[in-house]
């Protein structure tokens, strides 16, 4: 049996197949709406900020699901961090989450790393739409306009509606290097005044990371409706 994007499990090495149980679903549970939102690379899907995320989108009336990737999963059974999956087996969860939600008008999107993966399968899937915190288009500080890893090029050739969350000042992509993409035209980048990877502001800004999530919930609800 393939068990390349099943969940990991001390006993058995991996779980059965993922299911709705292993996911935080918060915001009006009978709603058929709802948003898929996967965490970045280096935190688990209950972080502060996923909740703080996740929280606010219940106050706009939004149902959101969060998952765990399996390597993630993994370090919440073991306590030992490690890498990412290779991205076969990160694309072939988001679609395992998508089959679970067959029934709900869907968005994906995420935090960084999993907003990425979900944008390589928005146009193969029937999702409304990709809502991404905090896009990775390059590593940190390291820019270049002729993407030699590919990282962002399939963003211009993108048919889903398109809404990036991106701090000005975020070192995977910044308010001035980000214009020098081809993007598609579905694609829209929102911009928080002086947020880091994490729409983060500096105290001197005279912002707060509360307030750039408070808007950025009540962005996505405009965005779904």
């Amino acid at each position: 049996m393939n068990t390349s994007h099943l969940l990991f499990s001390k006993k058995a090495g991996y779980s059965d197949y993922m299911k709705k149980k292993d996911l935080i679903i918060t915001g009006p549970k009978s709603q058929k709406k709802v948003f898929l939102f996967a965490h970045g690379a280096g935190a688990p899907m209950d972080s502060d900020w996923m909740n703080d995320v996740a929280d606010a989108l219940a106050r706009e009336g939004i149902k959101t699901a969060r998952f765990e990737f399996p390597y993630m999963a993994e370090r919440r059974e073991t306590g030992k961090k490690r890498p990412p999956n290779p991205q076969r087996i990160l694309l072939e969860t988001w679609n395992e989450v998508l089959d679970l939600f067959h029934d709900h008008e869907v968005y994906i999107g995420g935090k960084s790393m999993g907003a990425r993966m979900a944008s390589l399968i928005a146009d193969q899937s029937t999702v409304k739409g990709l809502i991404c915190l905090g896009f990775p288009f390059y590593a940190p500080g390291k820019f270049d306009p002729l993407d030699p890893k590919g990282r962002v090029a399939h963003l211009a050739k993108l048919k889903t509606k398109t809404l990036i969350f991106q701090g000005e000042r975020d070192s995977m992509g910044d308010k001035e290097n980000i214009p020098q993409f081809a993007l598609s035209k579905k694609v829209k980048v929102h911009w928080l005044a002086d947020g880091d990877h994490s729409l983060k502001p500096r105290k001197k800004s005279g912002y707060s990371l509360e307030e750039h999530i408070a808007h950025v919930a009540k962005e996505i609800s405009k965005f779904m409706k």
